[in-house]
C-alpha cells in the first residue's frame, strides 16, 4: 500500500487554482479509478496515462489505483492532469522517488508514446505556481508563453521519461531562459493612409488618451473601419501587469497568445452575426468572449444596427463594470472586459443621407428605425458621437496639403497627455467615478452655465453629464491645460451628436 502527492493547476476563468493528484495504490483487482469531480476528458486520461507509462518503459501496476483531484467541489476539465496523474502512479508504486515531488507543480498532457502535448492557460498556471514558490513543470511548447511571467521557475520537458530522469536525478531538466521579447509590428498600417479627415483623426487622438467610446456615423467608404483599425498604433504600449491580465485571457482562449505582440493593446472586431455569447463568453465551461479578448485594448463593431438589439443589451453592464460574471448549472467565472468601444454605423439603411450625390431616398420613419436599433442607454455610454463624411477628389487624389501626420506622432502626444492623467488620478480619463469627477474636473462658473444649458438643450443624462466632464479633461490634458477651459468644454459638447440629433 503506498501514497503519492503531486500538485497540479486546473481552469476556472482565467484563474489556475492548485488541484492537488492524490494517489493511492494497493493490493486488489486491477482497477483505476478517478474521483474528484472529472469530466470525461479527465476520465479518459488513465488510457492515455497507461499506455504513457508503458511505452516510457515504465512497469504500470496491476492493482487498485484510486486517484483524488481535490478539491472534490472544483469541476475538473481537459488532459492537463495527465503528467501529474502519471508520476502520482510511478511515485506510488516506487518506481520514482516521492520526496522530491512536494517542490514542483507539473501540467501537460500525455500522448501514448509519452510525449508531452500542450495545454490552454499556461500564463495563469505560471503566475500561480510563481506565487507559491514551487518550480513548474510543462510541455516544451507552452515554455514561451509561461516566461513572460517574471521570476517563474519553468522546467520544459518534452515527454514524460525526461521528467522521471529529472525527478529520480539521473538528468536534469534545464531551466528555461526567455529570449529578450521584442515587440513586433503585425503590419505597416498607419494614420498616415488616411487622407484628410483631420476632425476625425482628431476624435481618435482623444479617445485614445482617455480611453473614450466612440461611434461614427458616415455613408459607406468613408474610411470608418480603416479609422478604427489604426487606432491600436497610436495607443500606448500596455504595462506589464496589463499585458500579463490580457495575456491571460488570451492564453484560455482557443485563439491562443501572440507572445511576439504580447505587450501591444488587444484589437477585437467580430462580425455583425455573433451572438450573445460570442460576445460576453461562454460554454458549459465558460470561455472568454470578445469583450474579454479586448481587456485593456479596442473592442470595435462596425454596422453597429445590424448587430441584434439583444446582443448589443448585453454591453451595457461591461462598459461601466469593467468585467462580466458567467453564471452556469455547475460553475461560475468572472473574467475581466475594461475595454474601449469603437463602433460604425450608416446614417441611414441605404446609407447616403446627407450625401452630396442625392442618392439617398430613405424617409423619415425608416432613419428613424434604423436608429433606434441603438438604444439609449448604450449611446448614453459610448462619449464620442462622430459623423465621417466623404473627402473630396481633389484630397483622395493627391492627399490634403497639410500633409498626414503618422500614427508615430500622433503616439508621442497621446502617451504624453495619458501619463498627465495617471500621475494626476492614477488612471486614464474615462475610468475616473463619479466622486473623482467632481474632484479632478472642476469647471468656472461660466462653464457651468454653459453645461448645464447643453443638458437641458440635449435632454442628456446625468452619465452624460459626467462623461461630457471626462472628455473635457482629457482635452485638456492633450493642451497641456490644468484647468478645463470654455473651448475643452465647447469640444466635449460638441461630440453628442446624436443626443443633438434627438
Amino acid at each position: 500500500m503506498s501514497l503519492a502527492i503531486v500538485y497540479s493547476r486546473g481552469r476556472s476563468g482565467i484563474d489556475a487554482p492548485l488541484v492537488t493528484v492524490e494517489v493511492h495504490v494497493t493490493n486488489g483487482l486491477p482497477q483505476l479509478s478517478i474521483v474528484g469531480l472529472p469530466e470525461t476528458a479527465v476520465k479518459e486520461s488513465k488510457d492515455r496515462v497507461r499506455g504513457a507509462i508503458i511505452n516510457s518503459h515504465f512497469e504500470f501496476p496491476i492493482q487498485r489505483i484510486t486517484i483524488n483531484l481535490a478539491p472534490a467541489d472544483l469541476p475538473k476539465e481537459g488532459g492537463r492532469f495527465d503528467l501529474a496523474i502519471a508520476l502520482g502512479i510511478l511515485a506510488a508504486s516506487d518506481q520514482i522517488p516521492k520526496k522530491t515531488l512536494a517542490n514542483y507543480e507539473c501540467v501537460g498532457e500525455l500522448s501514448l508514446s509519452g510525449e508531452l502535448r500542450s495545454i490552454v492557460g499556461a500564463l495563469p498556471v505560471a503566475i500561480h505556481s510563481r506565487d507559491a514558490k514551487r518550480m513548474l513543470i510543462l510541455p516544451t511548447e507552452n515554455a514561451a508563453e509561461a516566461a513572460l511571467v517574471e521570476q517563474a521557475e519553468l522546467l520544459p520537458a518534452s515527454s514524460l521519461l525526461e521528467v522521471c530522469a529529472h525527478i529520480s536525478g539521473q538528468k536534469s531538466l534545464n531551466t528555461y531562459l526567455p529570449e529578450q521579447l521584442k515587440n513586433k509590428p503585425k503590419t505597416e498600417i498607419d494614420f498616415s493612409d488616411v487622407q484628410g479627415q483631420f476632425h476625425v483623426k482628431r476624435a481618435f487622438e482623444i479617445a485614445a488618451t482617455g480611453a473614450h467610446n466612440l461611434i461614427m456615423l458616415g455613408p459607406p467608404g468613408t474610411g470608418k473601419s480603416m479609422l478604427a483599425s489604426r487606432l491600436p498604433t497610436i495607443m500606448p504600449e500596455l504595462s506589464e501587469q496589463q499585458a500579463q491580465e490580457t495575456a491571460a485571457i488570451a492564453s484560455i482562449s482557443d485563439k491562443g497568445l501572440d507572445i511576439d505582440n504580447w505587450l501591444r493593446p488587444p484589437f477585437r472586431a467580430p462580425h455583425h452575426t455573433a451572438s450573445a455569447a460570442a460576445l460576453v463568453g461562454g460554454g458549459s465551461n465558460p470561455k472568454p468572449g470578445e469583450i474579454s479578448l479586448a481587456h485593456n485594448g479596442t473592442l470595435f463593431l462596425d454596422e453597429l444596427p445590424e448587430f441584434d438589439r439583444k446582443v448589443l443589451e448585453v454591453l451595457r453592464e461591461p462598459l461601466e463594470t469593467g468585467h462580466i460574471t458567467i453564471s452556469r448549472a455547475s460553475r461560475q467565472a468572472d473574467f475581466p472586459a475594461k475595454f474601449q468601444l469603437i463602433a460604425a454605423m450608416n446614417p441611414c439603411p441605404c446609407g447616403y443621407q446627407g450625401d452630396p450625390s442625392g442618392r439617398c431616398h430613405c424617409t423619415e420613419e425608416q432613419v428613424a428605425k434604423y436608429r433606434a436599433k441603438i438604444s439609449g442607454p448604450l449611446l448614453d455610454r459610448i462619449d464620442m458621437h462622430l459623423e465621417v463624411p466623404r473627402v473630396s477628389h481633389e484630397v483622395l487624389r493627391n492627399g490634403s496639403t497639410e500633409g498626414e501626420e503618422s500614427s508615430a506622432k500622433i503616439r508621442s502626444r497621446v502617451v504624453t497627455a495619458q501619463k498627465r492623467a495617471i500621475a494626476r488620478c492614477g488612471k486614464v480619463n474615462a475610468a475616473l467615478t463619479a466622486v473623482e469627477v467632481k474632484q479632478y474636473c472642476p469647471l468656472s462658473e461660466r462653464g457651468h452655465q454653459i453645461l448645464e444649458q447643453a443638458m437641458d438643450q440635449f435632454g442628456l443624462s446625468h452619465r452624460a453629464y459626467h462623461r461630457i466632464l471626462k472628455l473635457a479633461r482629457t482635452i485638456a490634458d492633450l493642451a497641456h491645460s490644468e484647468q478645463i477651459e470654455i473651448p475643452h468644454l465647447s469640444e466635449a459638447i460638441a461630440y453628442r451628436k446624436l443626443d443633438r440629433s434627438k
